[in-house]
This record gives structure tokens, sequence and C-alpha cells, in this order.
């Protein structure tokens, strides 16, 4: 749960920085702040689920 608030906060701070950026550079760090948006609520939603699992099976 730590780890995917941690990478939504990185995606959204590395989205504002991609938008001050020029060029390339700022389409490349746009690109790698979405993957860590991306991860951080795949991470988020697969706890979601192991705990709701585990709560069924205990």
């Amino acid at each position: 749960m730590i780890i995917g608030i941690l990478l939504i906060i990185l995606g959204v701070i590395g989205i504002a920085m991609g938008m001050i950026m020029f060029g390339d550079i700022g389409i490349a760090c746009i690109v790698g702040a979405l993957a860590a948006l991306l991860s951080g609520i795949g991470f988020i939603f697969t706890n979601r689920k192991i705990k709701k699992l585990n709560k069924k099976s205990g």
C-alpha cells in the first residue's frame, strides 16, 4: 500500500515536471511519470483484492 501511494505521488510530481520541460525530455518525463502512476494504481488495486481474498478464505 505504501509503495502504491509513493508511486502515485511520484507520478503526479513527474507529470508536473514534464509539463515544465521542453522537447523530447519533457515527453520522456511524462511517459515515465505515467508508468509510475499506473503502477501505483495497480499496486493499490492488487492490495485491496488480496485483502478481500484473505477475508473470504479466513
